[in-house]
Parts: structure tokens; sequence; C-alpha cells
């Protein structure tokens, strides 16, 4: 099992510095993406476009930093070909880092429906489930890299679990504003464009989970991508 102490017991002091180096790095773009996705679904709700440009000037810089990062994971492991709990470690910032950026993406993404949705004017029906779901993948976000942050695999287990939940909101949220739509045509445009800032919060969920999983394998070593979440309860009270 990996922890903070047994990470930094290597023979080689650089060796430690490099490891601890890239992971803080993958922390700070995660705490980057996290305000991103804040700012996002803020700029939504409260018809900021200025707040939503900003999120979109952001994008690049996230872009940047997972370029970088990947770059040192691919210098560690050609220079240390770590192995066990080291490996996991490199392997599971390697494939967060993607799934961070794809975060950064969808926050992206709904700043530019903000943005759409001011220059439309009247706000749509649907800022009510924009602003329930938009709390709760925030939460996901936030807890999942803190579970990375103090390799906590009970805290990663339960945002895993908690996919499933937005999943059922999302679903609902998305025939009560399809109704919706077929009682008031004119509503269309302005709705579906609150339906697809809701699509992304349910990917942006989904990539939350992605990296708990990947906790969970970093501190377990065991992949639970495909198994269910009953096993993966028992798996992580091992």
């Amino acid at each position: 099992m990996i922890n903070k102490d047994n990470l930094t017991q290597h023979i080689s002091a650089q060796f430690n510095a490099e490891l601890e180096e890239v992971r803080s790095h993958l922390l700070a773009m995660g705490g980057l993406v996290e305000k991103q996705v804040n700012d996002a679904v803020t700029s939504l709700i409260e018809a900021d476009s200025g707040l939503a440009q900003q999120v979109r000037e952001i994008d690049q810089q996230i872009n940047q930093m997972e370029s970088s990062i990947d770059e040192e994971c691919v210098r560690i492991l050609a220079r240390r070909q770590p192995a066990a709990s080291d490996l996991r470690l490199i392997i599971s910032i390697s494939k967060s880092v993607i799934d961070i950026e794809r975060i950064g993406d969808e926050a992206t993404k709904i700043a530019k429906r903000a943005i759409q949705l001011c220059e439309e004017g009247e706000a749509p029906k649907g800022y009510v489930e924009v602003r329930h779901i938009g709390d709760q993948v925030r939460k996901m976000v936030r807890e999942a890299l803190d579970a990375f942050a103090r390799f906590d695999a009970d805290l990663a287990l339960s945002v895993a679990q908690y996919d499933k939940q937005i999943d059922r909101e999302y679903k609902s949220a998305l025939r009560e504003l399809v109704t919706y739509m077929m009682e008031d045509p004119r509503s269309i445009s302005r709705v579906l464009s609150v339906i697809w800032a809701l699509r992304s919060l349910e990917r942006i969920g989904d990539h939350a989970r992605n990296i708990a999983e990947l906790v969970i394998y970093l501190v377990r070593g065991t992949d639970v991508r495909h198994s269910g979440l009953a096993r993966r309860g028992s798996d992580a009270a091992e």
C-alpha cells in the first residue's frame, strides 16, 4: 500500500524530489481546473460573460500543463525505470492528467454556452438543475483531487460511487427539459444550450470518477475500472 510516508523512501534523494515535483504539478493543474469548473458554472447561472471568457482563456494554460506533466512522466520512466508503487504513481499521474485536461475542456464548453445565453438574453428554464448538479459535480472534482493528494482510497471510493447519483439526476433533468421544450417550442434554442451544459457537467462527473478509480489503483494496487461498485467497496476495505 502506498502513502505519503513511503512515497519518499528512496535511496536517491533526487528521485524523491522528482516524484514529489510531478505529483505537485498534477495537483496544481487540478486546482486550476477545479476553479475553471466553479467559474464556468457561476458564469452560466449569473449570466457573467466576462467570467465565462476568463474560463475560456485559461484552457490554453491547462493544455500546456498537461504536456509538461506528460514530459516529466516520460523522463522519470526512462531515467529511473520505477517499479511497484513508484510505477503505479507515475501511471496514475499520466492517466489522471488526461481526465483533468478533459474536465477543463468541458468547463470551457459550459463557458461558451454561458456567453451564448448572455447574448440571447432571457434566462431559460433549467438553471436550477445546473446549480444543483453543478454543486455536486464540483464536490466530486474537489474530493477526487483531495483523495489523490492524501492517498485516500476510502474517499476515492465514495467519489466513484457518487457518479451513479449524478447520472440519475442528469437523466431526470433531461426528461424534464425535453418536456418543457415540447410545450414551448420558442424555448428550444435556449433550453438546448442548458442541456449541453448539463451534459458537460455529467461528463465532468465521469472524469472525476476516473481519477478516483486511479487513486484506488494507486493506493491498493487494484484496477477497479471494470468491476462493480460493490466489489470496489470490498477491495477498498481489505
